[in-house]
């Protein structure tokens, strides 16, 4: 889909009011904007989010709220361990439910062994919290993670899903219009460090612009992640490759993007192309 920059400033305008990430609020955004498809919503909704989260992540973490939080808990489970503490915990002081449940348990692991665990055991309970040896802190983490709508390691393997699904189908439109090109896979064994998705072989010109390789992002497409992937990926691609290339995502508000049409060939429904120029 195609947004323009002022629509898209109004529904992050709109966001900035409608926290944190629950189904309560997705409902009113998708009320708010019934125009918008509910995956483009919930798309910007996490990226607008998570960019609130960064802003105030260090204040949830200092020695005195993680200790606050602990309490919290632990006073939480000893009146009803069935509720869910730790989610309404989240939600109270505007933190994710998944980053949250991180929090807690690391302090409660600390309780139990006198030493800070290590992030791979903290993120393998997470993952599976039948690991965790207690059956209510398991039972809180397991809420947070299915109700968190933008972190966590649900979040995680939908995302990687969507990525891999969205790599898939841009393949499958590249074979079917006959057009050789090298995957990532292909161009990592030649030795390639960072590496877009596909290298054409035979580079193709879209509205006045010569296209070399393709990267694929099944994300949306705002200014500030356009300004992050360039930053860590795409001008790496350019000093190595010395060529342009174009960058498909879930859609992108219209602020120095080439939009192209569905008989073009990597229009590919929902994506939109932002054109790296020579």
């Amino acid at each position: 889909m195609k947004l323009t920059k002022a629509q898209y400033g109004e529904i992050a305008q709109f966001l900035a009011q409608v926290v944190p990430p629950t189904r309560q609020s997705l409902r009113k955004l998708k009320d708010r904007f019934p125009s918008q498809s509910q995956s483009t919503l919930l798309s910007i909704f996490s990226q607008e989010y998570q960019k609130q989260i960064k802003k105030t992540h260090a204040k949830h973490h200092t020695p005195e709220a993680t200790e606050a939080y602990y309490q919290r808990y632990l006073n939480g489970v000893l009146k009803n361990a069935a509720s869910p503490v730790l989610l309404e915990l989240a939600n109270e002081v505007n933190f994710a439910p998944s980053l949250m449940s991180r929090v807690v348990l690391e302090k409660f692991l600390q309780e139990q062994d006198g030493s800070t665990p290590s992030k791979t055991l903290i993120n393998s309970m997470l993952r599976d919290p039948s690991q965790i040896p207690d059956g209510v802190l398991a039972n809180q983490v397991y809420q947070c993670t299915v109700n968190d709508y933008c972190y966590g390691p649900l979040v995680d393997c939908i995302k990687h899903a969507i990525g891999h699904e969205h790599e898939v189908l841009l393949q499958e439109m590249l074979l079917g219009k006959n057009i050789p090109f090298l995957a990532e896979d292909q161009l990592r064994a030649k030795g390639y460090d960072k590496t877009p998705d596909f290298i054409l072989e035979v580079p193709v010109a879209v509205e006045g612009h010569t296209i070399h390789w393709i990267e694929s992002k099944a994300s949306f497409g705002d200014e500030c992640s356009h300004q992050a992937y360039l930053r860590d990926q795409f001008w790496s691609y350019w000093n190595s490759m010395l060529t342009s290339g174009a960058v498909a995502c879930l859609g992108s508000p219209s602020i120095n993007e080439v939009h192209l049409k569905k008989s073009r060939i990597y229009f590919l429904r929902k994506l939109n192309i932002f054109l790296l120029e020579n």
